[in-house]
């Protein structure tokens, strides 16, 4: 059965009903721009982040434009940003004329090396910001000390994260400004375009409240240039609802990054990064330097709501290989980014102190490979799969494992190549040996009821016999 990298069904179908009965009441309404369902949207972010003002906006791009905006960012100004993030964080900085500073990433983390910023710094610079990337807080407190001292101001990209908790304080709430995104694919997905400007500043909340109407107050009244930056009354009411559950859903991603952390690095060469070697890229390539696959880490200070669970795969060809063969095998997966910033066309002609110095990034691009892991299940069967393919991936020489596909009433076991084996089962003091065909006698030889899968543990693999002796199992 494939495993998708995203499945926003899976959280949208079981709230079908009260979904369709928000859609309706804001239709009979009649009031789709601002108004009580947008107020209530705010107020109760706002109470989820733990943030003074919560102001929804058209998209997470347009929160990260209307934040510079309400900054007086604009041309002439330079914007400090990492390279390793998506476009929009860099785009939204262009977009104010503004010249984005490409600085480098942390290869344990992945949010922004203040060393590496600091070397970006400018008499221009005039603002700072931190992506707290993959749902895990960038280095905050560093970030923000360096800010204060030369003057620059925070505007913290929130875009994967909702929820994220730095040294328990809210990530959104620590910077001059947050911006979140509520795009399909986040944490918190909407049904279309959205986003969410958070900051504990009156000032700068009144600004960005009338920059997202066209800098209008009162009504026809503009004493600045603004835009349409309103998100929909009907995106709201949805998110409404969703918005109740955004525990469960953290939770059940959770559970999943559990799992994996708990059971990859059983596979050989494969191993979790350390919080030690933070923002420190030799040391964590001396002790890496025999590793094929690096499992993230979430650090002990930060509440991680894990939006991605992304690998670093060494070795040239390696991740691509890998990505291959686990979409061969009907297993999602995406490379997020594979182009760095400072390498994007578009950033071609920026001055070189914007470009340069961020090889970690350049490092990353070709390494980082996210699996599933986003499905809010209480139980591991998707993320068993998604192990079992990893397993078998020649490119790592893992364990083979036994695979279980389903025809009628009928299993069929393979090895790591799909050729048929021998199966040596050792239950309690029993043993015995089953051919392929057997698998009627091998599924209650080890317990297995019918309609259940599972995957094994064993001791050997040698002339086409696995010696299994352990089993764990699950529902497909």
């Amino acid at each position: 059965m494939p495993v998708p990298l995203l499945d926003v069904n899976a959280q949208n179908l079981p709230l079908e009903a009260e979904l369709k009965a928000v859609f309706d009441s804001v239709l009979r309404s009649g009031r789709f721009i601002l108004g009580e369902e947008v107020e209530a949207f705010e107020r109760e972010c706002a109470a989820a982040l733990g943030a003074k003002h919560a102001i929804s906006i058209s998209s997470g791009t347009d929160a990260l434009i209307v934040a510079l905006m309400a900054l007086d960012i604009g041309p002439g100004d330079e914007v400090i940003c990492p390279s390793f993030t998506f476009f929009a964080t860099a785009g939204s900085i262009a977009r104010t004329g503004a010249t984005p500073v490409f600085c480098d990433v942390c290869p344990v983390c992945f949010g922004l090396d203040i060393d590496s910023a600091k070397a970006k710094l400018t008499p221009r610079t005039k603002a700072i910001v931190p992506v707290h990337l993959y749902g895990q807080a960038a280095d905050m407190d560093s970030i923000t000390s360096f800010a204060k001292e030369h003057g620059l101001a925070v505007v913290e990209d929130v875009a994967q994260s909702f929820g994220a908790t730095y040294k328990g304080r809210g990530c959104g709430t620590i910077g001059a400004l947050g911006c979140f995104s509520f795009f399909p694919s986040k944490n918190l997905g909407g049904f279309g375009d959205g986003g969410l400007v958070t900051t504990e500043d009156d000032a700068l909340a009144e600004k960005v409240l009338r920059l997202r109407n066209h800098g209008m107050h009162p009504r026809y009244y503009h004493s600045m240039v603004g835009g349409n930056f309103r998100m929909d009354a009907l995106q709201c009411a949805l998110l409404r609802v969703k918005l109740r559950h955004i525990k469960d859903y953290e939770a059940g991603r959770a559970r999943n990054a559990d799992y994996y952390l708990s059971r990859i690095p059983e596979l050989p060469g494969a191993v979790q990064a350390r919080e030690a070697d933070c923002c420190c890229p030799a040391r964590q390539a001396a002790r890496l330097a025999d590793a094929k696959l690096v499992l993230p880490v979430a650090y002990a200070h930060n509440g991680h709501v894990w939006n991605q669970f992304t690998l670093r795969v060494s070795g040239e060809g390696r991740r691509d290989a890998l990505k291959a063969h686990l979409s061969s095998l009907g297993i999602g997966c995406e490379i997020y980014y594979p182009v760095p910033m400072h390498r994007q066309q578009c950033f071609a002609n920026l001055p070189a102190h914007s470009l340069s110095g961020c090889p970690v990034s350049d490092l990353l691009a070709s390494e980082v490979l996210s699996i599933p892991g986003r499905k809010p299940t209480r139980r591991s069967g998707r993320c068993s799969r998604v192990l079992r393919r990893l397993s078998v991936h020649r490119g790592f020489q893992f364990i083979p494992t036994i695979f279980f596909a389903r025809d009628g009433f009928r299993f069929f076991f393979y090895s790591n190549d799909h050729k048929p084996i021998h199966v040596h089962v050792r239950k309690g003091d029993g043993e015995a040996v089953f051919e392929v065909g057997d698998s009627v006698a091998l599924r209650e030889s080890v317990g297995l009821k019918t309609g259940e899968l599972g995957i094994a543990e064993f001791l050997a693999f040698e002339h086409k016999e696995l010696i299994i002796t352990k089993w764990h199992e699950y529902f497909d």
